[in-house]
């Protein structure tokens, strides 16, 4: 079997290809989907392997649509970079050393996302677009108001506009205020269109019907949740969960010395937070569902304080929600609880299987 590689960048690219006869083939092509197939159309398959990277989905998409085999690998891996030295970095040399590891199998493959939950990932990422560009015009539009001496009357963000139209303001302000005004608007109706779009979407599909039975957990999250995690089965357990979504503290501890930190970096800072702001909402709540949860919040809040405690919330729901996809089942409060449930930090509360 002959083996290739791909040096990935946003304009041109590298490619070596090694035969089985010893051959060593290179290429250097615009990173354009015409390029790679004048290089893998018209060969036996192959199998090839990439980093991955902004391009590497479609990149790997496209060549295996021309019959060949794509891998898209962790950089992290060290060990597939060989003996590369680093002191001296090339993409020639990267591409030798990606090639040689395609045919040592010295590579860490990545989870590669289907294609409907790169959508949804896409549709929320273009939501938080939106919200950041809101919210920026709405603090524009309020220094501009104070600078004048004016003052908005409490509300929504949803309302501004109109609670801005009813300020006396100059009509110079008005006139510089418009432009902002209109942004805000149209961003609020975009981002209530997203919304909708995602609340249909999590109402038709059957994990994320599940995952809105948790408590805190409105139709954002439990679409942001499973477009993240994308299979239940990249998964053994419920810490390895909570890891990847980086809920849990950065740790450096070498023998007497033990030193943990703030939260891990997440590949999914979206996911994150939307977690988070569902364990405020189950700490404030009053619903029955949430109680068990928010009475183990609680008591972590009392000796680690709140900001903690939310974190620890967010780490359970976590864990609950991947148990309840993996179990194909709803949340459920039990009738009685132990006392030991608000001092164990490990045992799910409000759901009656066991989180492995």
């Amino acid at each position: 079997m002959d083996y290739a590689a791909i040096d990935l960048h946003k304009k041109e690219s590298r490619i070596r290809i090694l035969t089985e006869a010893g051959e060593v083939v290179d290429y250097r092509i615009a990173t354009t989907r015409e390029a790679l197939t004048a290089v893998f159309g018209e060969r036996a398959a192959l199998r090839v392997l990439l980093e991955a990277s902004t391009e590497s989905d479609w990149v790997a998409t496209h060549i295996e649509s021309l019959g060949h085999e794509a891998i898209v690998a962790d950089p992290n891996y060290a060990p597939m970079y060989g003996m590369r030295d680093r002191r001296v970095k090339t993409d020639a040399r990267d591409t030798a050393a990606l090639a040689d590891a395609c045919r040592q199998g010295t590579y860490r493959a990545v989870h590669r996302r289907s294609a409907a939950q790169r959508h949804q990932q896409w549709a929320l990422t273009v939501r938080d677009q939106l919200v950041r560009t809101r919210t920026r015009a709405i603090n524009a539009s309020r220094a501009i108001v104070r600078g004048v001496g004016a003052r908005l009357p409490p509300g929504s963000r949803e309302h501004f506009v109109a609670r801005l139209v009813g300020v006396e303001l100059p009509e110079a302000v008005q006139t510089t205020l418009a432009p902002l005004c209109a942004l805000i608007t149209h961003t609020t109706q975009a981002r209530g269109a997203i919304d909708q779009q995602l609340a249909t979407h999590a109402a038709g599909d059957a994990v994320c019907r599940r995952l809105l039975t948790a408590p805190g957990i409105g139709p954002v999250t439990a679409v942001a949740f499973v477009a993240a995690l994308d299979t239940p089965t990249r998964f053994r357990h419920a810490s390895q969960v909570a890891q990847y979504l980086g809920l849990v503290p950065r740790e450096y501890s070498s023998g007497e010395r033990q030193r943990r930190g703030h939260v891990l970096r997440s590949a999914h800072p979206r996911v994150q937070m939307l977690l988070v702001q569902a364990a405020w909402r189950v700490l404030r709540s009053t619903a029955p569902a949430a109680q068990p949860l928010r009475h183990w919040g609680l008591s972590v809040a009392k000796r680690r304080g709140r900001r903690i405690a939310a974190v620890a919330v967010a780490r359970r729901l976590a864990r609950l929600l991947w148990a309840m996809w993996r179990d194909e089942t709803v949340f459920r409060v039990p009738v009685t609880r132990c006392p030991m449930e608000e001092q164990d930090a490990t045992r799910p509360l409000g759901h009656p299987m066991t989180v492995r």
